[in-house]
Order: C-alpha cells, then structure tokens, then sequence
C-alpha cells in the first residue's frame, strides 16, 4: 500500500503533504551531487509518502529543475505538489562558461542570473521552468527573494502571476524569502495564497510569529517554512558549535542557546532535529515545513524525525523556560 504522509491544504485546494523535499542540493549546493543521488532521493521521498517537492531555476542554474522533472518521469502528475520560483531569468552567458558559478552551486557558469519580475520577465521563467521539469503546470510559483525589488515583484510581478493562475499554468501564487516583515507585506496587500519563510520560524529564530504568521491565518494565506534547522545548527542531536547558523559561524550565543534546547529534549526522549521539524507545524496557518534533502538517507533520516512523537510536556518547558514560545499558544 502506498505511504503518505498527513496533508494540509490551501485556500486553493492543493494539499501539501507536512514535510515536503527542498532540492537545492539537487542543483549542487557547496558540493557536486550526481542525477543517481537526486533521483533515488526523489524515489524514496516518494514512496515514503513525501508529495510536496520544491525547486527554482536558481539552485544550480536549472540542474535542479531539471534533475527533479527527470526523476519524476514515471510518477503520475496529480500524485504529487511541484512548487517552483520566479525573478531570476537564467541567460545564456558564453564568457563565463569557462569558469563556475560563483552563487554557491558546483555548477558550469553556463548562464547567468538576471532579476526580472516583469510580466514578460515572469512568463519566460515559468514557461522555461515548465521545459526544464518537463511538465504542463506548476502547482505552486513563488516570486524568489524580492527583497530588493518590492516595486516590481508586489506590482507586475504578482500581476503576472495572477494571469497564470486565472489560465490554469500556475495553481497558487506566493513568494519565497528568508526574512518575514516583506512576506507580511505581500499577504496584506496582495492576492497571495501561500508563502515560503526560510529560517524566521524555527526553534532559534520566531520572527515570524511577530507580523507574518497573524497576518497569514487571518487571511487564510497558507505559510511552508523553509530552512528549520537554521543551516545546519538544529540538524543535529548535540549541538556542533562549528556548524552554520544562517549560511555563516554560529555566534556563541545561538550555540549556547541551541544547546540548552538540545537539552530540553533530550530530558523528553526526543532529538533535536525532530523537534526542529515539528515546531513550526503547531502554528495552524502553516501547511507544510520543507527541509533539503540530497540523498535517499537524507529523506528517509527527515521522514524518520518528522514521525517522531513529541510529548506536550516538551513544548511546554520550552514555553515557560522562554527558550522557545510555543506557537499554539500564540495564534
């Protein structure tokens, strides 16, 4: 019988399974990984029941796309949710293909990056993100870390987006970023339906909480929280001080912190990368926590840990310690 996992849905009907793949690493993220390595991993995240996949042109300058679509081949198309992202063009870039790319991805500098939330700008990375994953639609598009482009990306960024999804190309429409108060911005002013915060709801880090997480649940806007682990601090069971914390050093404090927690847990039977994934699931206007995985053991580790029981009594040191407030008792 064929695995899944328990699903929430969004206001637009598609149901995201509670942990979902992020597959940057798909795209070499800091180290190579072969298309064997993602697809097997793709294979056994779905056959462990994970049916929430995510991507962008972006991680590897389409590898991941591209790898993602061709290890889907042989998965039927409704049996799974696909989210991509749009704002950065990929352009072919002849004078650099001699060299790597310089954005974090073991990747031939083949093409460049070039922001654009212009319709026409918006359109060309679906309809290329479409070829790349060799599919008809996307359930969920995400405008990419507009951080710097408000004007554009709230403006006909999302305009455009809405045109996709009024034809059908495109399910729900949102934005993907690593920080909260822009994202609260687009779900008070925009027709938004989801969005991706990556490291600003997880056991160190609740920015989220203050703006993002209130606005969304009033409004029905569903939330996937991205990067939990904080880059790899919370990925462990005993907290390594040398591992990153937002993409650089952990300060001494958020390593203090981390092991505290680490503690808490383990008083309660429970490791901390479980409780990692689990925190940001007790807000109710988040449908889905994403985390990276690059091999089979890495989806099977994740699965492991997202099925992991955590005891009430858990959330409850953390809340009245103040080293975590539990999110169920602040919606």
């Amino acid at each position: 019988m064929e695995k899944t996992l328990s699903t929430r849905s969004l206001r637009t009907g598609h149901r995201l399974t509670e942990l979902g793949l992020g597959s940057a690493q798909f795209g070499n993220l800091f180290t190579e990984t072969t298309d064997e390595e993602s697809s097997h991993a793709v294979r056994t995240a779905t056959e462990e029941g994970i049916h929430y996949l995510d991507t962008a042109p972006h991680y590897g300058l389409g590898l991941s796309e591209r790898r993602l679509g061709d290890a889907l081949r042989a998965t039927p198309r409704q049996d799974v949710v696909i989210s991509s992202k749009v704002g950065r063009l990929l352009v072919d870039s002849p004078d650099t293909a001699d060299r790597l790319d310089d954005d974090g991805f073991v990747v031939p500098a083949t093409m460049r990056r070039v922001w654009d939330f212009s319709r026409d700008g918006v359109f060309r990375s679906v309809e290329d993100s479409l070829a790349r994953l060799g599919t008809d639609r996307l359930d969920i598009a995400y405008l990419h870390d507009p951080d710097d482009h408000w004007g554009p990306a709230s403006s006909s960024g999302i305009a455009a987006l809405t045109e996709l999804r009024d034809q059908g190309v495109v399910g729900a429409i949102g934005a993907g970023m690593n920080q909260a108060a822009m994202l609260a911005e687009f779900v008070r002013r925009t027709d938004v339906d989801v969005v991706m915060v990556a490291g600003r709801f997880t056991l160190l880090d609740q920015s989220a909480l203050d703006d993002l997480l209130p606005a969304a649940h009033q409004r029905g806007v569903g939330v996937v929280a991205a990067a939990v682990y904080n880059s790899g601090l919370l990925s462990t069971t005993a907290v390594d001080g040398s591992a990153y914390y937002d993409y650089g050093a952990a300060p001494r404090s958020v390593v203090e912190r981390a092991a505290r927690i680490a503690a808490v847990c383990e008083r309660h039977g429970v490791e901390l990368p479980a409780a990692a994934i689990h925190y940001p699931l007790r807000h109710p206007a988040v449908t889905s926590v994403v985390t990276g995985m690059r091999t089979a053991e890495h989806v099977r580790s994740n699965v492991a840990r997202y099925q992991a029981v955590i005891p009430q009594a858990l959330w409850e040191e953390l809340h009245v310690t103040g080293l975590a407030p539990d999110p169920a008792r602040m919606s």
